[in-house]
């Protein structure tokens, strides 16, 4: 088995091109707590089941209460490993996953964050580019798992001597680093901390 180097990332790291990706590598992320009506306003457009939209009849559901839909909790998953700035520049998409469990419900005041872990380095056909498969285990603030699933990541080869540096290796970030988290839907910021919107 191969050891893992755990890679904290309270601040942003230098973005990783395929080569720097090393089996058994392991990034943490910041955290997210979820407000009601964040979990409200995303089932509203794009998961409108009772139990992620109607507080009332959520109680009487198999749940007992408000639940998040299991696709912003893909969603925000996501969107916390690439705000570690592990991939700004050097993603170029990806492939599909694999594996996708919800093992429990995600509710509001929950805070999120993702353990990624590396877990195979694939050499296409394409000599710009490679397949990093990474292992996504998001754990609420019990540390308890709420989701798994595993990605094939598309990722850019380090350019060549001579080649023109450019946001990925210089770590620039690029122009569509989106806004803060805090301020998309009702979530609050690193952590958990922050104001709640």
């Amino acid at each position: 088995m191969v050891p893992s180097r755990r890679i904290k990332t309270r601040v942003r790291v230098m973005p990783r091109f395929f080569e720097d990706f090393e089996v058994g590598d392991v990034i943490e992320t910041e955290g997210v707590t979820l407000t009601e009506s964040a979990i409200i306003d995303f089932a509203f457009r794009y998961d409108p089941q009772p139990f992620h939209l109607d507080v009332d009849a959520a109680t009487r559901s198999p749940f007992g209460g408000l639940i998040a839909s299991g696709f912003q909790t893909l969603a925000l998953s996501f969107r916390l490993f690439r705000d570690t700035g592990t991939i700004t520049g050097t993603s170029l998409g990806g492939r599909g996953g694999d594996g996708l469990r919800w093992w429990r419900p995600v509710r509001p005041g929950d805070t999120l964050r993702v353990r990624v872990e590396v877990r195979e380095r694939l050499e296409p056909r394409r000599p710009d580019r490679g397949i990093v498969r990474l292992a996504y285990t998001t754990l609420n603030q019990h540390g308890e798992e709420v989701m798994t699933v595993t990605f094939d990541h598309l990722v850019a080869r380090r350019p060549t001597a001579g080649a023109a540096p450019d946001d990925a290796e210089t770590g620039a970030l690029a122009a569509d680093d989106p806004a803060p988290l805090d301020a998309a839907g009702g979530l609050t910021g690193p952590g958990g901390r922050g104001r709640p919107s």
